[in-house]
Order: C-alpha cells, then structure tokens, then sequence
C-alpha cells in the first residue's frame, strides 16, 4: 500500500503567479516521486481613488470592497457597482496556495 502525505502553504503576496512542476529521484533503488501546484486567488479589496486630487487634497470615498457591476468578460466587470471607479483603483490582494504531494516508497 503507498500513501500520499499533502503539505499546503498559503502566502499573500501583491502579485500573483501560477507554476508546477514534478520530479522522480531514483536513490539506492528507492523511487520518490512528488508534485507541486500554485494556485492563486485575486480579490480587489478597498477603494483607493483619490477624489481630491484635482484641488490638491486627498479625499477616498470608504468603498471597503470591488463589486462588479457585470458578468465576467463584459464592460461592467471591471465597474465597481458600490463607488463607480474603475477595478485598478481597488487594492488587489493575491492569495496563493501551493499544494506538494509526494509518495514515499
């Protein structure tokens, strides 16, 4: 019977990014094999669109989280729904998580 032990990280980084890879490592007629996964999950957090900026101030209206206003692939899906400004103004927050799996002999 070969049994599989699992191990997850999960890192917040600014950026995201996707890889994988595997490898087999044959030692003293042993044969180790593992895998890797990335998995990445992008949120838009707070609004930071500077409303005063025109008149030399800094006002941010308090939107707290992205709300798009459409489906995924049309126009509104980069409108917020909540303060009306584009996604790019919101604080994007990468999850990933990176999945290794690996079979002792």
């Amino acid at each position: 019977m070969m049994m599989k032990k699992r191990q997850v990280v999960v890192k917040r980084s600014s950026e995201g990014g996707g890889s994988s890879s595997s490898s087999s490592t044959n030692n003293n007629n042993r044969n180790i094999s593992s895998s890797s996964r990335v998995r990445s999950v992008v949120r838009y957090g707070e609004c930071q669109k500077n409303h005063a900026a025109n008149i030399g101030g800094y006002a941010v209206d308090g939107c707290r989280e992205f709300l798009a206003t459409g489906e995924e692939g049309s126009n509104g899906a980069l409108t917020c729904a909540a303060c009306g400004c584009h996604r790019n103004f919101h604080r994007r927050e990468v999850e990933s998580e990176v999945v290794c799996e690996y079979s002792p002999p």
